[in-house]
Parts: structure tokens; C-alpha cells; sequence
């Protein structure tokens, strides 16, 4: 076997493999979501996925330290000018670091067609928090059964004895909502669905919670309205007696920049506006 064969191989494999993870990660859930929901691709989480991916980057980073050992003199060929002489600005180099430059600009400043990539990636996010739901807070699953319910508004020996009735097995209510979900093959967002009052959803016709689920920003009046069964154009027309301007599917980032205000505001108007009902 001869090293210089294996680390072009190497280079290559992990290349490719660094593909489908970043693929993979790029259509993920945010983590608040993907913890919250157990979402998992091809049996692997996202924990596990991004482990994976900045591992096989390392693997890459190594194998084209190795790749550029073995081909230093074509490499140092393509710096030199017709006379031969070593020469680093050539044509091909300042091209090179031209569309480097460009790319790098067009991602800070955020403008097409740079920006299209992470608006895509957001789109992904935006779907995957729509179809599993957002977690109470950021990071709840990190939270001990009794610090959670207490922050969710409900009675500790309650949510345990709804849980029990559930078969759910809970060793105590220090325990991280995590471990629990896990040591019983269920999700933190289907533990929380147990533990709840009506297990069949929270219907909270009569407004909205002193405070919003995580994720908030990126969230529209059409999610909030479907999370609390409210009628979206009721929240619509409620905001815009109180002057502000939102769309049913305007994400609340947006509107609070419309209206110069911070997307918690804007959410406090909104419960206002919701009403008791």
C-alpha cells in the first residue's frame, strides 16, 4: 500500500461523506426542536450527527495537509509566472481569492444569491418546527421534572401521578426530563403531552401563556394561532387596532422590526389582543 494512494482515498471518501452530513444538518431542526422531539435520521440524532460531521472534517483537514505534502511542487507550480519564476499573485491565484473575497462579502452583508442559502436552510428549520412542535422554553429537556412543571404552570404531584397513570416510570422529581424521556423510550415532548391536564392538547381558547414557546422570532401568527386554537385572523385584527401591522404568516422578527419593537412586545400586545375569550 503506498500513503500517498490512501491519503488522496482518505480525502476523498471524507469528502464526500462531509457532503451528506452537511446536507443532513442543513435540513436538521434546530437543536431546541430535535432534543425536544427525539428527532433522529437514520437511527442518529443530532447530537450524533454533528459528532460525525466535525469528525470526518478533522479526517478531511488531515488528509489535505498530507494531499498538499505530496503535491507541493505542483502546487508550487501553479504559483509561477511564464519565466518560471515563483511568483504567488498569478492570474490563476487572484481569481482564486476573488471569488474567495466575494463569497466571504456576500455572506457577511447577507445578499443574494448568499443569503438564499441560509434563508433554505431556515425554510427546513421553520417546516421541522411546525411539524414537532417548539419546546416550552429553550433547552426544557435539560430541565428536572419539578423545575419544569413549575415553570409550565402545573403542580408537580399532579404531572407525576398523570405520568404514572401513563406507565410512565419516574425515579424521583429531580430527575432531568431527558433521562426520564429516555429511560422510557418516549420523546420529552411526548412526556410533556402525558403530563399535561388534557393529554388530547392544551386548548387555551380563552388567550395565550404569560410566556411563549422557544423559537419565538421565527414563529408566524398562523403557528401561534394553531398551537393555542385561536383564530389567526382575529390576532391579525386585534394588532392592527393596537397599530401594529402583521401579516398571518409574517414571522415575528419581522414584524417587531417593522414596528420597531422586539418580538416579546409584540407578543405581550398579542395576549392582550387574544383576549380572555
Amino acid at each position: 500500500m503506498k500513503l500517498r494512494q490512501i491519503t488522496s482515498l482518505t480525502a476523498f471518501t471524507s469528502f464526500v461523506l462531509m457532503l451528506i452530513t452537511s446536507l443532513i444538518l442543513y435540513i436538521s431542526p434546530q437543536g431546541r426542536v430535535a432534543y425536544w422531539a427525539d428527532w433522529r435520521l437514520l437511527g442518529l440524532d443530532k447530537t450524533q450527527w454533528s459528532s460525525l460531521h466535525i469528525n470526518l472534517g478533522v479526517l478531511f483537514l488531515l488528509a489535505g495537509f498530507l494531499h498538499i505534502y505530496y503535491n507541493w511542487k505542483p502546487i508550487l507550480s501553479y504559483l509561477k509566472n511564464k519565466s518560471r519564476e515563483l511568483k504567488i499573485f498569478t492570474p490563476s491565484f487572484n481569481v482564486a481569492m476573488i471569488l474567495s473575497v466575494l463569497v466571504s462579502a456576500g455572506a457577511l452583508l447577507s445578499v443574494p444569491p448568499f443569503n438564499w442559502i441560509i434563508q433554505g436552510s431556515d425554510y427546513f428549520k421553520a417546516a421541522a418546527s411546525r411539524k414537532y412542535g417548539e419546546p416550552p422554553y429553550g433547552h426544557a429537556e435539560l430541565s428536572s421534572l419539578e423545575s419544569f412543571v413549575k415553570r409550565v404552570g402545573m403542580d408537580v404531584e399532579d404531572a407525576m401521578a398523570r405520568l404514572n397513570a401513563a406507565g410512565i416510570r419516574v425515579e424521583g422529581e429531580r430527575r432531568q426530563i431527558l433521562d426520564i424521556a429516555k429511560e422510557n423510550d418516549v420523546s420529552p415532548r411526548e412526556l410533556y403531552r402525558l403530563m399535561r391536564p388534557e393529554t388530547a392538547g392544551t386548548d387555551t381558547r380563552g388567550g395565550l401563556p404569560p410566556l411563549p414557546a422557544a423559537g419565538l422570532g421565527r414563529r408566524s401568527l398562523t403557528d401561534i394561532a394553531a398551537d393555542y386554537g385561536l383564530d389567526v385572523n382575529r390576532l391579525v385584527e386585534g394588532l392592527a387596532e393596537r397599530n401594529i401591522q402583521a401579516g398571518p404568516d409574517t414571522p415575528f422578527k419581522e414584524i417587531a422590526e417593522t414596528n420597531n419593537m422586539s418580538p416579546m412586545d409584540v407578543y405581550q400586545v398579542l395576549r392582550e389582543a387574544a383576549g380572555p375569550g
